[in-house]
């Protein structure tokens, strides 16, 4: 009997159970259900060994004629054209019906192709290397006689021939074409092939190739990849006495430093930019040098240098009418000026979008999107947020920038976590810590989001993610970081009666904010010093809702926290000061978004007060769901019928494999059933409950 071709969808299904990536598995094996298992049981990128004996098994039987056709198509992905086949191979009727026996088709336009790309690559890898070379030169050969065949298949043949000239010649032109269309990790990929011939090249060449490659590596999120060859062009530079070239490698250095996550490195590598640049005639080069050290200010929220140094970039850049060097100074200007609460920063960031937008500068168009997001989101205007965030992602996903599109992920799940949206925030936070690409500059924020998302929750595991957090952030975090953690580590303290706990974390933190211009996050940790009488230094010009709580107007706090869209810290508010009647309003937000913690607070207050028959505090989730589980407990249910076992669950949501026991465990008792099939078969049917 045969099997009918998986789903797209259904292939996805089946690698997510076995804990691989999805990417690209359907058009592998065409969804067929036996490829489609044994790739999964084998090492990645390689063909499962019993696929490549079934296919060879079938291919020894072929006569010659047909094999030569089978070979040549195995080394050309997608299909071999009509023309190609006849000049490169032995075309014939016979050896053409011999190939259509062993799982390849032909096109009305005369074209093969194998059915199932597995097929093509066990063929492909059954050939000897002289013979794979023999094979690409022929089809190289052919296809450099035609016109309109792109620099990308005639790279790709020129490899296969070992033909290096070639190579060097076509596949940086490749890459240039694959930047240009947003395909940056094909791009990256081109230069990778060329830097594998650079023994002909001279070291200058050799070096601009490098430093392409970095530029890809940077845009798709392989940081550490773009350090190494970057290193390796600045000694190339050195040696030859290039004192601009070098310069501007120290400056590429910085930035790729800071993204992975190697502060100290990036200021050491930024100044030492600075003083090679300034020792010669201004130039470009020092401009994006004045701009990155304007960046690294501002990511310490050192306002005043920050501002002085972008201002450096655009006064050299303005006369050039280098509109590059302007967004990027621009946007570092206009998100130091927001950060610092002048909100004639909006100017600066939407200048330094029109700059990118005109001039095609893709790493620009992404750094402006993601900074008016992250502007947005921190200001808590949620509305422009969610439009700069949708346009980021497609933007960035459409152009394959990985760097920024994770970074407006973590945003995402910011936004959604400050909203009450927390399922929400745990998709998008479990999805970005999963991710290949990952580096600590987005790591940080969200596995903060999520450690704070499981205090507010009260479930396990929430002090683990934001160790990890702080761990990442370095022995010199920056400020962003210290304040966001500090807060989050408060509450944590805050929701167990832990005063001394609270200013531990608090003290030291909002004296380094009051010495520098953050008015939110100043508001932010002076609130909480509050909460817990320990605000010895009042704040001025701080946000609204913390200017009210802090001046005693608990009523104007609420219903400003409420115009924002932020549940929570609205039924904080009430809670804390208001009457009977606004305790009970906050239970209710409190047990809808199911922030046990902060419920139990204000219930005991309200006992404490002589409230009487206050609310038990039956989580309104729990109740929603129908089998009566929480929504973690929900979560892990969905994740057990889809095949996962308890490691990989616990792998999957960022816990502990004893959490997920634990969890497990809760599960079978509430359903009242012995076994975990039992409980995926009540989860589909929830009927079945206490029948």
């Amino acid at each position: 009997m045969l099997l009918s071709p998986l789903s797209e969808p259904a292939v996805a299904r089946l690698a997510r159970q076995a804990e691989r990536p999805p990417q690209g598995l359907h058009s592998l094996t065409g969804g067929n259900p036996l490829f489609v298992t044994e790739v999964l049981a084998a090492a990645a990128d390689t063909v499962p060994s019993s696929v490549r004996d079934a296919v060879l098994v079938r291919a020894a039987r072929l006569a010659p004629q047909a094999r030569d056709i089978a070979e040549l198509v195995s080394v050309v992905p997608g299909k071999a054209e009509n023309w190609l086949l006849e000049q490169a191979a032995r075309l014939n009727d016979e050896g053409i019906e011999g190939c259509l026996g062993i799982g390849m088709v032909r096109f009305e336009d005369g074209s093969l192709a194998y059915r199932h790309e597995l097929v093509r690559r066990a063929i492909e890898g059954s050939l000897s290397q002289p013979r794979l070379q023999s094979l690409h030169e022929k089809a190289l050969a052919v296809l450099k006689a035609r016109p309109n065949i792109s620099a990308a298949r005639l790279a790709y043949h020129a490899d296969g021939a070992r033909n290096a000239a070639e190579v060097l010649r076509l596949a940086p032109l490749a890459a240039v074409q694959a930047a240009l269309v947003g395909a940056n990790r094909e791009a990256a990929s081109h230069y990778q092939i060329a830097l594998r011939y650079a023994d002909g090249l001279v070291p200058q060449e050799c070096a601009r190739l490098q430093e392409q490659l970095a530029y890809e590596y940077y845009l798709t999120s392989q940081h550490e990849r773009a350090i190494e060859v970057q290193r390796s062009a600045l000694k190339i530079w050195r040696v030859l006495g290039e004192r601009i070239k070098e310069g501007s490698a120290l400056r590429w250095l910085s930035r790729l430093s800071w993204f992975a996550g190697r502060r100290e490195e990036a200021d050491r590598y930024a100044a030492d930019a600075v003083a090679t640049l300034q020792s010669l005639p201004p130039s470009p080069e020092l401009a994006m040098a004045y701009a990155n050290r304007a960046q690294l200010d501002m990511e310490a929220h050192e306002i005043d240098s920050a501002i002085g140094w972008a201002q450096r970039a655009i006064a050299l850049a303005e006369p050039w009418a280098n509109h590059e060097i302007l967004s990027d100074a621009l946007n570092t200007l206009g998100t130091v000026r927001l950060i610092a609460g002048d909100t004639s920063g909006w100017t600066d960031l939407d200048r330094s979008l029109q700059l990118a937008l005109t001039g095609g500068f893709q790493s620009q168009i992404a750094r402006a999107y993601t900074n008016l997001c992250a502007m947005a989101v921190s200001r808590r205007e949620y509305g422009p947020a969610s439009g700069y965030l949708r346009q980021g992602l497609e933007y960035c996903d459409r152009h394959e920038l990985d760097s920024w599109w994770l970074y407006l992920l973590a945003y995402s799940a910011r936004m959604k976590f400050e909203q009450g949206d927390w399922n929400g925030a745990s998709d998008d936070a479990a999805a970005l810590l999963r991710h290949s690409r990952t580096t600590p500059v987005t790591r940080i924020p969200t596995l903060r989001v999520l450690g704070h998302l499981r205090i507010r929750r009260g479930d396990p595991g929430a002090h683990e993610l934001l160790e990890e957090a702080r761990a990442l952030a370095g022995t010199i975090p920056e400020l962003q970081r210290i304040g966001t953690l500090a807060a989050a580590y408060a509450e944590a303290a805050w929701l167990v009666g832990d005063r001394a706990g609270v200013l531990r974390e608090l003290v030291p933190a909002y004296d380094m904010v009051r010495r520098r211009q953050d008015p939110r996050m100043q508001g932010e940790l002076a609130t909480w010093l509050w909460r817990v009488n320990g605000l010895e230094h009042l704040p001025t010009d701080i946000p609204e809702p913390y200017a009210l709580e802090i001046s005693g107007d608990w009523r104007g706090a609420a219903r400003a926290w409420k115009e924002l869209g932020c549940p929570y810290e609205q039924a904080l508010v009430l809670g804390l000061y208001g009457t009977e009647t606004e305790q009970r309003e906050a239970l209710a937000i409190l047990d809808q978004l199911g922030a046990a913690p902060a419920a139990q607070v204000i219930r005991r207050q309200m006992r404490a007060h002589g409230v009487r028959a206050v609310p038990r505090g039956s989580r309104t989730s729990t109740r929603r769901h129908s089998l009566g589980l929480t929504p973690r407990e929900a979560e892990i249910l969905t994740l057990l019928s889809e095949g996962l076992r308890n490691a990989a669950i616990a792998k999957r949501l960022f816990v502990s494999t004893k959490t997920v026991d634990h969890h497990v465990s809760a599960i079978l008792a509430k359903l009242g059933v012995p076994s975990r099939a039992e409980a995926i078969a009540m989860a589909r049917n929830p009927r079945d409950k206490g029948a």
